[in-house]
């Protein structure tokens, strides 16, 4: 069994619980609630985090390092720290939007997270056109069948965890083996079976398209080359994953807010392809150029709160 023995402490206001648990990242689960831990698996380490107070978290760890950092450099990092919360919304919305300023207030501390580019990768080409607690359940049950399994301890209960499974471990698959995990879809299992194979093997390298420099068309269709990736999910993957914070993904909730909060006639009209990439262009230019899909992500959650009334599916 391995023991969560590491502590550090982070200084944050980050909104950690909104941040995990925004439809950017499914892995995360809380364990008990009086007292939340967030408990998740970077790599093979055992992480917890547990909110101190307002401007504190203590961060457990089962080693002394995270993906080769202290726990305290890699949170850091993980909770784009290094982005002032001030500005990821455009001064516009304070100044011009009074009907939405309010609303973002309880919102504007989420973080885009920086997260591993293969597990994000894999994450969304599961996720595409479900909900995000069938999300959740595909994703553990992915980790649990071709992961590492990794028992601890919290609170003298023991809890299995899992690490998520290496690109040539899914590449090794057949398609009915991922049944379970795709929602039965034999073919969505089949394009994660071609990705992971194009990345073990290094024909999808996925580092590469972390660069600024690279055009953020270039990496997309990069994305779009392997099955079974599309617009949407080509963009979630370097937002969420490859730190392009310029990406703006844009689904359901998007386009219902960019009509109602914007008003862009064009975002009440059906998404087509051509008008996919026509709505991202005005997005850009309406949150800034460098931050908006970051800014995107804020206000995607802040409308599935507050208009729609979704929970998060935990």
């Amino acid at each position: 069994m391995v023991a969560l023995a590491q502590k550090s402490r982070l200084i944050t206001t980050a909104d950690i619980y909104n941040s995990l648990f925004s439809g950017q990242t499914f892995r995360w689960r809380i364990i008990d609630k009086k007292k939340p831990i967030y408990l998740g698996v970077i790599g093979n380490t055992i992480t917890g985090l547990r909110r101190d107070n307002k401007r504190s978290l203590t961060i457990f760890s089962s080693s002394d390092t995270i993906l080769e950092k202290s726990p305290v450099d890699f949170f850091t990092d993980y909770f784009t720290l290094d982005i002032d919360a001030d500005t990821c919304l455009p001064e516009f919305l304070k100044t011009e939007k009074s009907d939405i300023w309010p609303l973002l207030q309880r919102y504007k501390n989420i973080k885009v997270l920086r997260q591993h580019p293969f597990e994000t990768l894999i994450t969304f080409m599961c996720a595409q056109g479900i909900g995000m607690k069938i999300i959740r359940s595909q994703v553990e049950n992915l980790c649990r069948h071709f992961g590492s399994r990794i028992e601890t301890s919290i609170d003298n209960d023991t809890v299995l965890v899992y690490s998520f499974p290496e690109p040539e471990t899914l590449a090794s698959l057949k398609p009915h083996e991922l049944l379970s995990c795709t929602n039965n879809n034999h073919i969505r299992a089949s394009n994660i079976i071609s990705a992971a194979a194009a990345v073990a093997d290094g024909s999808l390298d996925l580092d590469s398209l972390r660069s600024p420099a690279l055009a953020l068309d270039e990496a997309r269709n990069a994305l779009m080359a392997q099955r079974g990736i599309g617009l949407k999910i080509a963009d979630c993957i370097l937002l969420f994953g490859l730190q392009r914070f310029d990406a703006f993904p844009i689904d359901t909730h998007v386009h219902q807010y960019l009509a109602a909060w914007f008003g862009i006639e064009e975002a009440a009209k059906s998404l087509t392809q051509k008008r996919y990439l026509s709505l991202q262009q005005k997005a850009i230019t309406l949150l800034g150029p460098d931050l908006a899909g970051y800014a995107g992500h804020i206000l995607f959650h802040c409308w599935r709160k507050e208009v729609k009334r979704l929970d998060t599916a935990l």
